[in-house]
């Protein structure tokens, strides 16, 4: 009797195989003459030559299922195993959903400017998104990201933002650089934990297939084969963003992200976001696209925020005009 070892890399073996090996007792009622054990990320087989083959191109296709959707039923296993399995890989469920995040979740774009925002990623190598908190800039643009990686367009994904404090400061916080910049890059951990599983995301970022990184990391490298954002970009100084734009390698995507209300510069500090869209707006090849309060997929109470804080700085800057021209 024959015996092979496969090894299951970057997935949870309990997620593939289901709790008490559930799914795996499921997959192995198609193989009755095979004898299969799993044993952490090693699944050994033993039996004949031609039924091993088969169990392997069969096997293959629940691990890339797995990997595309992020979640295997027992459903999905009965199709797969079919003898046109294959052609479910091949289907796209709906032309809309940009990747399937954890447990299958569809991850689309849901307002008119998310799917403006894919459309310009689509056409343009370098795009910039700008709007108030929860349009779902950064989430779209890391989920453009994600799809790209997965569909083998580029070979990794950086993502970076200026380590500009918040009223805040860096210097009292424990641990070392990254340790202190960890918590300004969160957003863009939460994003990619929606997406693609734990286990597999902190081999990504252990052999750099995915980068997370502060802006001054950026300095001096060219950014090749690769899905970049750049968030929190109404933080960057002019040169620093000038510095950024042109990292660009030949085949990079770059995305750009901020909200011009929450700038955190000193007084009197241009934005580096504020000067790119002003000179780059005819530039071809650059998209720009704008959201607005209808894009707000948080809370409803946020969009009401957003809009107060709106009418309350349109009403102080008419009273400051008011009293220059007074004066």
């Amino acid at each position: 009797m024959l015996e092979k070892k496969i090894e299951i890399k970057g997935i949870n073996p309990v997620e593939l195989f289901g709790v008490n090996n559930a799914k795996l007792k499921h997959i192995k009622t198609f193989f009755p003459k095979l004898k299969v054990v799993a044993r952490g990320n090693i699944v050994t087989i033993a039996g004949d030559e031609e039924v091993m083959d088969e169990f392997e191109r069969k096997f293959d296709l629940l691990l890339r299922h797995f990997n595309k959707y992020n979640s295997l039923t027992e459903s999905n296993i009965d199709n797969l195993m079919m003898e046109d399995g294959s052609k479910m890989l091949n289907t796209d469920s709906g032309k809309e959903t940009l990747v399937h995040g954890n447990h299958g979740v569809k991850i689309k774009a849901k307002t008119i400017n998310q799917r403006r925002l894919v459309e310009a990623v689509n056409k343009n190598d370098m795009v910039f998104a700008v709007g108030p908190a929860g349009t779902g800039k950064t989430y779209t643009a890391v989920a453009l990201a994600v799809r790209a990686l997965k569909a083998k367009e580029v070979k990794r994904i950086i993502l970076t933002r200026p380590a500009v404090e918040a009223g805040e400061n860096l210097g009292f916080l424990p641990g070392d650089l990254k340790e202190k910049l960890d918590p300004y890059l969160m957003p863009l951990y939460d994003a990619l934990r929606d997406m693609i599983p734990a286990e597999k995301l902190a081999d990504m970022i252990e052999f750099g297939i995915i980068e997370i990184a502060p802006l001054a990391f950026m300095r001096g490298r060219t950014l090749d084969k690769a899905f970049v954002i750049l968030d929190e970009a109404q933080n960057t100084t002019t040169m620093q963003m000038k510095m950024f734009l042109t990292r660009m390698g030949m085949t990079a995507k770059f995305a750009i992200t901020g909200d011009m209300s929450q700038v955190d510069l000193p007084r009197k500090q241009r934005s580096g976001l504020a000067y790119a869209l002003d000179v780059l707006k005819e530039v071809n090849g650059v998209g720009i696209v704008r959201m607005g309060q209808v894009d707000v997929i948080r809370h409803s109470l946020v969009k009401k925020i957003i809009a107060a804080f709106d009418e309350a700085e349109e009403k102080e800057k008419e009273n400051k005009d008011q009293n220059n021209k007074d004066n």
